[in-house]
Parts: C-alpha cells; structure tokens; sequence
C-alpha cells in the first residue's frame, strides 16, 4: 500500500470528522458518480460444492465432508437452477464454492472423478459453460484466490468474478483469531489474488467483513490495498461492505454483530477513499435496520437479489422483496434499476475485459447504457411491455433540464442524462414531452395512406443490421433474391392510388446493376401509373449512388429526379449519425458528412425529406444525443424535415445480432424515451415525431402518441424490411384501424399528404373503403451487369 500525504489528510479526517458528516460527504460523491440510480443484480444462487479447505470460525456456508455424502451439484442441478432464475427474470448466475475442497477432502477428489474432473476449477469451467450457452444468464463466479492463468481458464465462462478480500490483517490468522486454520484466507495470498484478478482483465468484485475482530485501522488499511491495486489495473467494479453477523453452529456463535454506525462508517470511509467509478454495495438482507440508513451512508448498489434461491452464505437472513426494496430506494429519494453481473464501463466490445465467447451473451443481457434488459418486449414482436413503476423522486438534474424554456439547446451531455431516465423521472421526462406535443398539434394525431415499393432486395452493400437485402454476405436469410419489372412495379402504384393511397415510398438495395438512370426510369413509370401520387422515394444512400454513377453533381441529379416526379426523400440511411457507429455497423455505406451532403442539396432545391434514427444495437445514449443534435443544427439552416421518425433496431433475423455483435433492440423504456427526448430537443425545428407502428406494434405506438409522438406514419399496405429482420406485425393498419386507435386516446384522427397538408375527401372515403389487395409478385433476380427496369 503505497500512503501519500493525501491520504494521510483524508485519514485523519475519517478519525476526527462526525459521522453525519462523514456521510453527508459520501453521498455527495456517490451521487456525482452515479445519479439517482440504486441498482441491484437479480440473481440466481448456485452453491456447486459447499465443501472447502479453509475452516473459517464465522462461515456456515462451508460444511465437512463424509464419505458417501454428496460434495457436487451434477450438471443436470446446476441448469435446472438456472431456468429456474432464467423464467423468474434472472441475468445472473452467481456461483459460490468452497475453495479446493479436493485439497483436504479425499470424498472431494473422488467425487470429481466421477464428474471426469480432477479439479474444482476444472469442474466449474465446464458447468458455468453450460449455464452460459444453455441459458441468458450471465456466470459470475467467486472461486476464491486463483492464480492468473486460472482467472485466464475461467474467462471464457465468466462476465465477471469475484472474492471477498475480507481483511489485511495478518492478526485474524493468527491462533484464536477467525481465519485460523484457513490458509486462503491469508492478507498476502488474498492481495495476491486481486492482483492476479487485474494482470488478467477480469472485471472484479472483492469487499471487506466488518465486525470480525479487526479496527478501523486494519479496515483503512485493506481499502486502501483495494484501491491501489485498481488504480494498477482499473478491475474493480465494485466493493462490498459486508457486516458480520453471528451464526448458530459456528465458532463465532457468541459473538456480537457488526455494530451498525461502525457499518455506516466503514462505507462512508469506502466511498470517500476509492476511487469514484467504483460501485459500494451492502446486502440489503443483513441490514440492521430498513437498509435506507446504508444508502444514507454512500451505497450506491444492493448486490445480488433472488426471485428464486435463498441467500446461502446467510441462510438466516431471506431477501428483501424487490417491491419493499424500490420502497426503501424511493423513501432516499433514490429509483431502483437492474444490473448485470458486469458493470457498463466494461462492455466495450473492442476492451479487454469480456472475453470473445461471453460477449454474445453480454450483448443480449444488456441495455443501451450498459445496465440489464428489462422485460421480454422487442421491438416487432408480440411480448407485452413492461410496467414502468412511478418510483423515486424525479432526479434533480432531469428537472434542471426539463425546466429549461421550451426549445433551448441541449448540450450532449443534457440529452444523454435524458435518456437515462428511469421511474419518476422515465413519467416526467415522458409528460413534459407531451405538454410540448400539445402546444405544436394539440390533440390531433397525424397519419398518411402511403404504400411501400420495395423494388429490389438484391444489394452489394455489407451492412450488418440489415435482413432484408440479398447478397454475398447475407443468403441465408428471409426469402430469395428478386428485382421488379417493371409491369408489377407499375401494377402495384396504379393499386395504391386505386385504394386512396396519396403516397407511395420507394426503397431499396444497392443494386450492382442499377444506375442513376434507374431510379429515373422508376420515376417516370411510378408518374405514367398514377399522375396524381405523391412520390416519397430514395434514400441519401440511392442519391449518392446513383449521382456517382452518372457522374453528376448531387444537386443536379436530384433536380432531375425532381423533374422525372420525385416529390421528397425518405430520411433513412441514417442510421446512427456518427461515424464511431458507422464504422462498426455499415463500414462501406455513406458517412455522417455525406448523409447531410445529400441532405442539403435537396432541401436547397426545394425537395423535403423525413429524417430517421435506427437505434437499439451497438451505440449508447451519446449517440443519440448526437444525431438529435446534427439533425436540429441542419434544421435551422435549411427547414427540409418534415418529421422525426424513430425506428427502434428489430434484431431477431439480423447478421449483427445473429453473430452476437449487438444487442437485442431497445427497451421498452427507451424506445418510449426516443420519442419523448426527441420531442423536447427538437421542439420548435422539428414539428411532428413519428412513431412507427410496425416496430412498435400498436400499443407501443399508442404509448409513445402519449409520450410526444403526434404521427402514426403509414398505413403502409406491404412492409419488407422490417418483417425480414422479424417482426410479426401485420403488413397494412388500415385507416379505421389508426382512427380507431388515435380515438381510443381521446385524441383526433387526420389523414395528411406526405408534406402535412389536407387530403381531398375523395382520397378518405376511397381509402377508408380500400378493396383487399391483389397478390404480389417479386421477379426473381437474374444477374445482370447494369440491369435497366423492363418497360412495360
């Protein structure tokens, strides 16, 4: 332990400063890290050996072992445990263990011989590789003092891992002392340990037992071991202070529990002495009181709290419900939030922290700021959404945000904070955001009778979150090859306008036959089969290509494509407006530069356009904050947008998900959140925010119509690109089905042009009556160099 004058000072003021003050401080501190955020892991308890070579005088965990008595949970156990956490909910798997028990135990050794292992590391590798490949839960693992080539074995099965560093003090090994006869619980070989834990990128927890016989001294002494060794290594994600109490059948039985003010104090001291990005738990089951007195003290997490299993290290003492818990968070003005075994800063994919076979699994678990999924709802499926608890107060620095005047600028950092809004403030952030939608549309709720023409699948481009294009890289997903004639294109526009439509929306591959003459000659068709329709079509990525192609500058071409009957461009492409996501998720597509390069060029020459997000797989709230930001900065210079259009990453057939680079799609609650922060940091630059039904399903999209959407999009009447990365919702939500919907809200149906203006009454009553539609046929793709649509 390396002391500096520094600490020297803080020392001697942990020594001499009161309690309450000391407190006071620690809560500052703590929540200059980590917001109004109490988390806790929900957890399943796997106790694969109670067996152990160390006879700690406190542990009822560890039990001797008997010939012909059972020393090992068998496989079979050890999954049934965790479905069993898997159905409640759970992401963690928490293995516990006894520390070599084959080193004392011959019943132990002979029993992993039957297993067809000869140790217990060796036996635990392969059990949390089942629970890690049979399962969604993560393994931590708490093996006790490893070497570093054996945290290097243990890697690939494990998110994170842990060991309790207990104490420094060489005293308490000493005879009369708890850790006697224990040589695992020796300070060296502990500190050891650790050390090993860092030189092997292993995403650690350790932690002191107080109340054993130790002072504070000795306490101060081990924080500040924990701390240098991080500092060394940046591995340790969180500390847990963990008061001892007396158990029946234990040495220590007569004993006096931790006394709670010196509980209080060490996490006070914890908080203040370790570097801020560490996370300070205590077991809520072992409080001495409610466990709001170790919030007021600095905690910022509960640790692992069981739906299914009982505390095993502490049998005596059950688990909070997770209803009482978010009452005891609320009562510190605090909102309780799920975590993952391993902590956000760690999930970097390119980082040396999660090993290459954990990632896919770590990826799944996870939300966009690194903390766990909640609930089953994806976007695009049918699973139900999760309930949203009014819990907590509202955090402080929301309600600084939110109190701003309606359409300031938001810094970055503003936006992200936004995003981040769980319980009271998820409600509030949500609210505010629909008070603006009021004042830009009052209670009207928007929709368009469009049809999507998704003329080709076929597409030389590699982007990783697309299902729908065919190509190379992506054969083996959802349905073959095609390329319209011409004769079906023009069939399916004629039908459009037949049924009401007043928009059709043309889209897409990169096909390697296709020029910018092309996308002309679809124009001039799409015109000759429906003169009246308004022609919402190409995306920045089409205009490149097909300008690059020709040879023509960007303005140029779109006035001929303007001349030819475009009437505005959807804003897809978009994607994440960043280059550090584009990299990573479309490497080959246009850039954040060139998207707006096209952007500006159509909205010079008159032409609007949508502008889209598609979030939910690699990037985090950041991003976002953003892509809002470039969005609202072109704004004010050229007013082309028409509308905002959140479309939330639907996964389930996608390459990048497929391969276990990137999320699942977004939460339920941030997919509400996208809504509702766009709202309040375009307002007044963006008018309308669009939600999408297709992605969102119904109530989703009712939801986020609450929450700052004032649009419904498209009625649509076919839908290729979401439905073939998975979603199941249907193709067409017919006009009396959106009206339907906006009336059950209290709110007011109008069908719109694309551009916001009224529609005849002719295009209602046809589109309200709409006959079914015909079949569709996609021409099946032929390879052809330079390929021109047939005329009809």
């Amino acid at each position: 332990m390396t002391e500096t004058t520094s600490d020297r000072n803080l020392l001697r003021h942990l020594e001499t400063s009161s309690l309450v003050d000391l407190m006071g401080e620690a809560r500052a501190r703590r929540d200059a890290a980590f917001g109004s955020l109490i988390t806790y892991s929900p957890k399943v308890f796997i106790p694969l050996t109670k067996a152990c070579r160390d006879v700690c005088h406190y542990c009822t965990f560890a039990k001797p072992v008997r010939r012909g008595q059972k020393v090992f949970l068998t496989p079979d156990e050890v999954l049934d445990i965790a479905r069993k956490g898997e159905h409640a909910g759970c992401h963690e798997a928490l293995f516990t263990l006894g520390e070599k028990p084959e080193l004392r135990y011959e019943a132990a050794r002979e029993a992993l011989a039957e297993l067809g292992f000869s140790t217990t590391l060796d036996y635990l590798a392969h059990v949390a590789q089942l629970v890690r490949d049979e399962t969604s839960l993560l393994p931590h693992l708490n093996p006790g003092t490893l070497t570093r080539a054996e945290f290097e074995q243990l890697k690939p099965v494990s998110a994170s891992m842990g060991m309790m560093l207990e104490t420094t003090s060489e005293r308490l090994s000493a005879r009369g002392g708890p850790h006697f006869g224990s040589p695992d619980k020796d300070p060296t070989v502990r500190l050891a340990a650790l050390e090993a834990a860092g030189q092997a990128n292993v995403p650690f927890t350790t932690g002191l037992l107080i109340g054993i016989g130790e002072t504070r001294e000795e306490r101060l002494e081990a924080l500040l071991a924990i701390r240098d060794s991080h500092i060394r290594h940046g591995h340790v994600q969180e500390v847990i202070i963990q008061n001892f109490l007396p158990k029946p059948d234990t040495k220590m039985r007569n004993c006096p529990p931790a006394d709670p003010f010196e509980h209080q104090w060490t996490i006070a001291a914890a908080r203040l002495l370790l570097p801020p990005e560490i996370s300070l738990q205590a077991p809520p089951n072992l409080a001495a009181g409610t466990g709001a007195e170790l919030i007021e003290a600095g905690i910022n997490d509960w640790g692992g709290i069981s739906p299914v299993t009982i505390d095993h290290i502490n049998p005596e003492a059950p688990w909070p419900s997770l209803d009482k818990l978010a009452v005891i968070t609320a009562s510190e003005g605090k909102t309780l939030a799920p975590r993952l075994t391993v902590y956000p800063r760690y999930l970097k994919a390119d980082g040396p922290w999660i090993a290459t076979q954990m990632m896919k699994s770590v990826l799944r678990a996870s939300d966009a700021s690194g903390l766990a999924f909640e609930g089953t709802w994806t976007p695009g499926s049918l699973e139900k959404a999760p309930l949203i608890r009014r819990s907590g107060r509202v955090d402080p620095t929301i309600s600084a945000i939110l109190a701003k005047p309606a359409g300031t600028e938001l810094a970055e950092e503003e936006i992200s904070i936004l995003f981040t809004a769980r319980g009271n403030s998820f409600h509030a952030v949500c609210e505010h955001a629909d008070a603006l939608r009021q004042k830009s549309n009052g209670d009207t709720v928007h929709y368009v009778v469009t049809r999507n023409i998704n003329y080709t699948n076929v597409c030389t481009y590699g982007c990783t979150f697309c299902a729908f294009s065919k190509g190379k890289t992506h054969e083996a997903l959802r349905g073959p090859a095609y390329d319209l004639d011409m004769t079906e294109f023009s069939r399916r526009v004629a039908e459009a306008w037949a049924r009401g439509g007043t928009e059709i929306c043309l889209q897409g591959g990169i096909h390697p036959g296709y020029t910018g003459e092309t996308y002309l000659k679809l124009l001039r068709h799409a015109k000759q089969a429906a003169p009246g329709i308004h022609v919402h079509a190409f995306s920045p990525l089409e205009i490149w290509q097909g300008a690059a192609t020709l040879g023509l500058p960007l303005t140029e071409y779109l006035l001929q494509l303007k001349d030819a009957g475009l009437s505005s461009l959807p804003g897809t492409a978009a994607e994440i407006l960043d280059d550090e996501i584009r990299e990573i998720i479309a490497p080959d597509k246009i850039t954040t530069d060139q998207w707006f390069e096209v952007m500006r060029a159509a909205h010079s020459i008159g032409l609007k356009s949508t502008a889209t997000i598609m979030y939910g797989h690699v990037e985090s709230p950041k991003h976002w904050a953003r892509h809002l930001m470039r969005l609202r900065r072109h704004q004010l210079d050229f007013g082309g947008f028409t509308e905002f259009v959140p479309l939330p990453f639907v996964a389930l057939e996608a390459p990048m998900y497929l391969r276990g680079k990137s999320r699942k799609g977004p939460t339920w609650r941030e997919a509400v959140l996208m809504h509702a922060v766009a709202r309040i940091a375009l307002h007044g630059v963006i008018d309308h925010i669009q939600t999408s039904w297709v992605k969102m399903g119904p109530e989703g999209a009712a939801a986020c119509l609450n929450a700052g959407a004032d649009d419904l999009g498209g009625t649509l009447m076919n839908e290729s690109i979401t439905r073939a990365a998975g979603a199941v919702h249907g193709q067409e939500f017919a006009p009396w089905q959106m009206e339907d919907l906006i009336r059950s809200l209290g709110r007011v149906p109008r069908q719109r042009s694309t551009l916001y203006a009224p529609v005849p009454e002719e295009r209602r009553q046809r589109a309200l009556q709409a006959a079914p539609l015909e079949a569709m046929i996609n021409t099946p793709f032929v390879s052809r160099r330079r390929r021109q649509p047939q005329d009809a």
